[in-house]
């Protein structure tokens, strides 16, 4: 694995971890703890009042309640957030759980509370002992310090509590999902449509063209493909990949196709899988560091659990509708196609397939079209989408597209609907989309001045 691909993939797991903020809060703690036991305020200083003014055997109990109290709220913590845990996966998706583990929020508050604990609880091993030829050793400052961290802790406690409470609204949920999407898209595409040149898709291989089997089992979480690039040109070769991000690949599986532009010459095998094993980062779970669809498939699978008989709740997959509108009419002005990494000579030397804006709208809309069928609430929603979908890029093909699942909406409604009445509204307004989207509409030329995402 490369270096990049090794140092992406343990930043995005150690913010997915909650237990590294609280660990380095403890060392944190014990350190400032360490360092405050050696400050003195002396009897004439202005900030003698400040400090902690009782015995040393008055700031040992105190630092027996501020260690049990902290200890205490932390299990309250912990025991909210996996109740947090459990309405998410329950009510929402499943695939929501990371976001939970990633909150900056939760990972804060129990550093405040580990942290003050380890804080108290070591300096019980020094506050208030007494050997017999000494004073019983008093650390006011440091004491002082346990004092004030157990009043901040009650504010860090309330802060909790709203926080907790407002993570768990579902428009919360879908809007950090939106926002985490729409920085990969970012990463990904940051060309607008009609710009620059067309989009570039992967080459397709000839006959003789060998397969190079994947040697992990998991998802295609990451490529940074710049060892298989070097690979591809010190053999002069062509390296196209099988399988896209956030696709689930099975080890001895072929995940490419490798070729040279003579039948006679045949890579060397050993060498490339070598390079793909350092150009892609395959993991147990699909992540949020390439994989655009991962991010609609969450906010799919909202609307979906939303039209479930379990919890039959149609506003809920509406607004799941209005979440992924924001997505897909940003991915409608962008120039998507496959990604063609080239030499220094411009050759094409690994081309790594990507989904087609096509592949984005169905994935967004085709489950909640069938679940939602019944419900006029629901198709009008979807119609809505597609409406800004198509409304949003000057692409014939991307607004065919739309106008496509337009029409599939409603046939869907009609075959589904209770009464002739429900359909009224919806028949009326799928009407006036697909005029609009099907009307003629003056094209901009590539390179003009207009801004494409008004």
């Amino acid at each position: 694995m490369s270096v990049r691909i090794r140092r992406r993939v343990l930043l995005d797991h150690l913010r997915s971890a909650l237990w590294v903020m609280p660990t380095a809060s403890v060392v944190i703690f014990l350190m400032a703890g360490a360092v405050l036991s050696h400050v003195s305020i002396g009897d004439n200083s202005p900030l003698r009042w400040l400090v902690f003014q009782g015995t040393p055997q008055d700031a040992r109990q105190m630092l027996i309640v501020v260690s049990s109290t902290m200890i205490t709220v932390t299990g309250l913590v912990f025991a909210l957030t996996i109740i947090a845990l459990q309405i998410a996966s329950g009510q929402y998706s499943p695939r929501l759980l990371r976001n939970f583990m990633r909150d900056r929020g939760t990972q804060f508050v129990l550093s405040v509370f580990v942290g003050a604990f380890a804080y108290s609880t070591a300096g019980l091993h020094t506050v208030g002992v007494q050997n017999p030829d000494e004073a019983a050793f008093m650390p006011r400052l440091a004491v002082s310090g346990s004092l004030g961290l157990a009043l901040a802790s009650l504010g860090v406690l309330i802060y909790f509590i709203h926080h907790l409470s407002s993570s768990i609204q579902i428009d919360t949920i879908m809007s950090m999902i939106v926002k985490e999407t729409l920085e990969v898209i970012d990463n990904l595409y940051p060309d607008q449509l009609g710009y620059l040149e067309p989009e570039e898709h992967c080459p397709d291989p000839p006959a003789w063209a060998i397969t190079l089997p994947s040697d992990h089992s998991g998802y295609i979480q990451d490529v940074a493909p710049e060892a298989l690039v070097q690979a591809a040109t010190r053999q002069d070769l062509v390296i196209r990949f099988v399988r896209m991000v956030g696709d689930h690949v099975v080890a001895g599986t072929p995940i490419a196709w490798a070729w040279h532009r003579s039948a006679d010459h045949a890579p060397t095998e050993a060498v490339l899988r070598e390079a793909i094993r350092n150009s892609i980062q395959v993991g147990f779970e699909r992540t949020m560091l390439q994989d655009v669809p991962f991010g609609i498939r969450r906010l799919v699978d909202i609307g979906n659990r939303a039209l479930s008989s379990a919890i039959n709740d149609p506003y809920t997959a509406t607004q799941a509708l209005h979440h992924l509108s924001v997505v897909l009419c940003v991915l409608a002005r962008r120039r998507l196609g496959d990604r063609l990494y080239r030499d220094e000579h411009g050759t094409v030397r690994v081309a790594m397939p990507f989904p087609a804006f096509a592949e984005y709208l169905r994935l967004g809309t085709e489950q909640i079209r069938r679940f939602g069928a019944k419900e006029p609430a629901v198709a009008r929603g979807l119609v809505r989408l597609l409406k800004n979908v198509g409304s949003s890029t000057t692409s014939e093909d991307r607004r065919a597209a739309a106008a496509r699942h337009i029409r599939l909406v409603l046939d869907d409604a009609k075959r589904e609907a209770a009464q002739p009445a429900d359909l009224e509204g919806l028949l009326a307004e799928g009407a006036a989309a697909l005029s609009e989207l099907e009307a003629d509409r003056p094209q901009l030329a590539p390179g003009s001045a207009r801004d494409l995402t008004l």
